[in-house]
């Protein structure tokens, strides 16, 4: 990431490097990841139902609350409070927290990894886009599926489809097609967080300040204490699953909730801010959960 801030800082690449790198870590080297691991895995491995409700409550509780306190203090309409809630639970699960969990974790990590990637993108991600289309379409006769249909035919939500369908059939797949998903999933972990030290070059800490302190510190710490809760207290996750749904809490602010504000033309500044300063904080609140957790 630093690399990527360094190459993005000194304008090294040129201009747009950082939007092209993206795509291709989540048009294709993400994809690969994904249908890679769920296709030679079993369908239980993957519906850990305990784990999921640990990972997506702590998720759901920080985006009611972040809604909650942007009504009472920083009131705007439907989409701004969505995007507000949002930018407070939207951990950076792909393009951060996977490649550090597999960095850390091995093989113990990539499933609970992926699965983080695929809730905020599968639940989250809709569900701000269906609020923002409702207050969008207020008055007028208006449809919710271009923008669904938009998000659930991403290439990472296919190759889950895919995976997962691979591996309830229990088809095996040939040596080179395996040898071919490994080698574009590996390029997944170094390129997503050289994109993220771009993106973060590119990005304004400008705006409100008030308010993207409070995301910061939602984010980076009211978020990874409620999963703490939810996952040792509630649930009594077993192993490393505790631990890395903690982690994922505790992640910086992802990159598509400044996609989505950038789409909508609301909550651009604010958001693309939360992602800078949180992704600087967060290497020293992550870094100190691993120790805390270890």
């Amino acid at each position: 990431m630093v690399s990527g801030y360094l190459v993005g800082f000194f304008k090294l690449l040129p201009e747009g490097a950082s939007e092209i790198l993206s795509r291709f870590v989540f048009m294709i080297a993400l994809p690969a990841l994904i249908f890679g691991s769920l296709s030679s895995i079993t369908l239980a491995e993957f519906f850990n139902w305990r784990y999921i409700g640990a990972l997506g409550g702590g998720m759901l509780a920080m985006f009611c609350i972040g809604m909650a306190v942007a009504r009472i203090f920083f009131p705007g309409n439907l989409t701004a409070l969505s995007l507000h809630g949002l930018t407070a639970m939207y951990s950076s699960t792909a393009y951060i927290g996977l490649p550090i969990i597999l960095t850390i974790f091995g093989d113990a990590g990539k499933v609970p990894g992926i699965i983080g990637a695929i809730i905020t993108g599968l639940i989250f991600s809709p569900l701000a886009i269906l609020l923002a289309e409702i207050d969008k379409g207020r008055g007028t006769n208006f449809s919710l599926w271009p923008p669904l249909f938009q998000v659930f035919s991403r290439p990472p939500i296919i190759a889950v489809i895919a995976g997962l369908s691979v591996s309830a059939t229990g088809i095996s797949l040939p040596a080179s097609a395996v040898t071919f998903f490994d080698l574009l999933g590996g390029s997944f972990v170094p390129c997503a967080l050289f994109a993220a030290g771009l993106f973060v070059a590119s990005c304004s800490i400008r705006g409100a300040t008030m308010e993207i302190s409070w995301l910061v510190f939602a984010k980076l710490i009211l978020h990874p204490l409620i999963t703490w809760w939810l996952a040792f207290r509630v649930f009594e996750l077993e192993g490393v699953l505790p631990v890395i749904a903690v982690i994922q809490a505790a992640l910086p602010s992802g990159v598509p909730v400044f996609v989505l504000a950038h789409q909508y033309k609301t909550f651009v500044t604010r958001s693309s801010a939360t992602i800078v300063v949180s992704t600087a904080i967060s290497v020293v609140t992550v870094s100190a959960l691993f120790i805390l957790l270890s």
